[in-house]
């Protein structure tokens, strides 16, 4: 599929996806959607193979408005279907934010300028943000008189607590990325300049790690917050079994035994680009 609205790009172990609609602010046009659903099916088969960790962006000094709205509104103007028809134009979308949520690697969404609306929602499914300095966000949802969607009133709420989503929701406040980061939505924050190579040098660390234990963690860290106690346990252990028989496991002993380098460590430098002082995972 020749993409229009989505750039993709892998080098090495690291795929980038950005949105690219410049005229729209990377608005979630119908074809959007449907390029990212192209894309997606990738992802997953390629997950801890080829690919290791995924960096999602927006191009253009943005990451993204949030619906399409100039569509609604002419979609609004003409036939706009029956109420379950448009439940289902809703719905095609679930099965996107799942799997996104869910893909057994790390991703990371770097946000530039705005992340409104959808685009918000969007921004919550990463596994880490990072933000510019002059990123912001916004449940803008309210202002058009509408309900959060893309997932926004499930990982929103898990994020903040649920008296802060309320007010995010209800205000449809503007969000700077420093209030973001308070609140634990975002991760870090950067200089516009250096989003990026902190997010590509953040997804090659994560890249160099296992890609079973990843993957067998963030399943069992989604899943968390709505399971008891002894749910999680039964799931730690059957993902500590498999992950004890990857090779990457007995290569790491047998060099830990060895007193050789660690086959993966987050604090040594970086060999493709070493970290500026105070920047990376903290």
């Amino acid at each position: 599929m020749q993409y229009q609205t989505i750039r993709f790009q892998v080098d090495g172990a690291v795929a980038t996806l950005s949105l690219d609609r410049p005229e729209a602010r990377n608005a979630l046009s119908l074809q959007m959607r449907a390029e990212l659903d192209d894309v997606l099916p990738r992802l997953k088969a390629e997950a801890g193979k080829g690919i290791k960790a995924l960096i999602l962006t927006g191009a253009n000094g943005h990451f993204c408005a949030g619906g399409d709205v100039k569509a609604q509104a002419a979609r609004a103007a003409g036939d706009k279907g029956t109420l379950m028809e448009g439940r289902a134009r809703l719905r095609e979308a679930h099965p996107r934010l799942i799997e996104l949520a869910n893909l057994d690697m790390p991703v990371i969404v770097a946000v530039d300028g705005a992340a409104a609306g959808a685009g918000f929602s969007l921004a919550l499914t990463g596994d880490f943000v990072l933000a510019s300095e002059r990123a912001f966000f916004v449940q803008s949802f309210g202002k058009l008189g509408l309900v959060p969607d893309w997932n926004s009133l499930y990982l929103l709420p898990r994020l903040v607590g649920l008296q802060k989503a309320k007010e995010l929701v209800f205000t449809a406040r503007r969000l700077p990325a420093h209030e973001a980061m308070a609140l634990g939505i975002v991760h870090s924050v950067h200089k516009p300049e250096d989003l990026m190579a902190v997010a590509r040098r953040m997804a090659r660390k994560l890249a160099q790690a296992s890609p079973a234990a990843i993957a067998l963690s963030k399943n069992i860290l989604n899943q968390s917050l709505h399971l008891d106690n002894r749910a999680v346990l039964e799931m730690e252990a059957m993902a500590q079994t498999i992950a004890r028989d990857t090779d990457f496991h007995r290569e790491a002993v047998r060099r830990f035994a060895a007193r050789e380098p660690a086959l993966f460590d987050w604090d040594a430098p970086d060999p493709a680009e070493p970290p500026a002082q105070g920047e990376g995972m903290r």
